[in-house]
């Protein structure tokens, strides 16, 4: 890899897991909440680390960040979640710099979600790179990616059709019970937790089913009844949670706890209730599947829903790449200017000392000495010298390092040394 001088470490990393091969259980156990990105950011500080961003979401679970080895990113999620990890190396991927770019665009521009053309994990990116430079662990490297996939994502979503129909794991919910279940707009549905998923899922329940029966609880009542005064549906109280359920024909939950928040001996009606767990870690247990009246579905069986929409998202993924392609070029061009960038500071400060003593001669030679003029002509043509250098090695007809070198010879330049990307 070249030398681009962009951070102290040595390595740009992208480690972690998806649901490409890692079941909801084990996404479960490697899931971070809040309090826990607070603390692996926290962590991070501590041990050094210059730059990092973490994101987890329902279908995934990523760092990006610097480090002169991946353990150090491993040990950190680790570190603040359930997983191990031997857990871990048996269903995780780890990419190193430019691979680790390229995947980041991926990731953003919906191409590699679990539902094809979900933009969703796009802006938690940016909340994400929010609370990392918060942290103090957002560099301007990292800012830039991130910054440059946003574009790609914005571009891919305004230019081609890919997140056509509004298809997500949340639509996809909703999807399911329409095909499911019968005179579904006269079934009691419960809605608990209206977190993001569940805010969409509530959505897409209001627009599609033509439902009046919607009730909301979360444990926070007051984010329900925002909820529920935009949409006019009924909002509970969290300890009306269980009589709500007997209540319900169809139950989805959607809360961001940490462990099952249903289980069994909750649901006291015979009645059929059909449950789908929208929540990374499972927050309704497997223990409900003993009872017969209850059918259970999971958002990992709800994202291999595919239907003609989805095939049709399919033929812009040429076009979604080539956009990718172009932002990234951008981004790579910036990035080899930097490979030369503190050549140039070296120049610049050579020329600069070569000035001072030229005129530190001159001045001592004429008494009607012009101070500022002499400055301002000296500093004119250092910029106009150092330009002219940083124009030719931006010359694609030429090698960079060969030049690079030349110039260090010539001007005896000394740099501190940097990272390799």
């Amino acid at each position: 890899m070249q030398k681009y001088n962009i951070s102290r470490s040595h390595y740009f990393y992208a480690i972690g897991l998806s649901y490409k091969k890692a079941d909801a259980d084990i996404r479960g156990r490697f899931s971070l909440d809040d309090d826990s990105k607070q603390a692996l950011l926290a962590q991070a500080k501590e041990n050094n680390i210059e730059s990092l961003v973490v994101t987890s979401t329902c279908n995934r679970t990523e760092i990006y960040g610097f480090a002169q080895h991946p353990f150090q990113l491993i040990q950190l999620l680790c570190n603040n979640t359930n997983g191990t990890v031997d857990e871990f190396q048996k269903v995780a991927y780890v990419y190193k710099n430019k691979e680790a770019i390229a995947h980041m665009f991926r990731v953003g521009s919906g191409l590699d979600s679990q539902i094809l053309g979900d933009f969703e994990i796009i802006s938690q990116l940016k909340t994400s790179a929010k609370l990392s430079r918060k942290h103090g662990l957002l560099n301007h490297f990292t800012e830039r990616l991130v910054n440059a996939v946003i574009q790609a994502s914005k571009r891919i979503k305004t230019e081609t059709d890919i997140s056509s129909g509004a298809t997500s794991v949340s639509f996809a919910s909703v999807q399911y019970i329409l095909n499911s279940v019968e005179d579904v707009a006269n079934k009691n549905i419960l809605l608990f937790g209206t977190g993001k998923i569940g805010r969409n899922t509530c959505e897409n329940l209001v627009k599609h089913t033509k439902n009046e029966h919607i009730t909301l609880i979360n444990r926070t009542k007051d984010k329900a009844e925002r909820i529920g005064g935009k949409f006019n549906l009924v909002v509970k109280d969290y300890a009306n949670l269980q009589e709500e359920i007997n209540q319900s024909d169809i139950l989805i939950v959607a809360t961001g706890a940490q462990r099952p928040t249903i289980d069994k001996h909750l649901i006291q009606s015979k009645k059929p209730l059909l449950i789908l767990d929208l929540s990374i870690p499972k927050n309704v247990d497997s223990n409900v599947k003993e009872l017969d009246n209850v059918q259970l579905i999971h958002l990992d069986y709800l994202s291999k829903i595919t239907d003609e929409t989805l095939e049709a998202r399919k033929q812009h993924i040429p076009s979604a790449e080539a956009i990718i392609e172009e932002v990234k070029a951008e981004f790579n061009s910036w990035l080899e200017t930097r490979k030369f960038a503190p050549t140039i500071k070296a120049l610049k400060h050579k020329l600069s000392d070569f000035a001072a003593a030229e005129l530190d001669t001159q001045r001592r030679k004429n008494a009607d000495f012009n101070e500022a003029q002499a400055a301002l002509i000296s500093n004119n043509i250092i910029q106009k010298i150092t330009n002219h250098f940083a124009h030719h090695l931006k010359d694609d007809n030429i090698s960079t390092d060969d030049s690079l070198e030349l110039i260090k010879k010539v001007f005896q330049l000394e740099e501190s040394p940097k990272a390799n990307v």
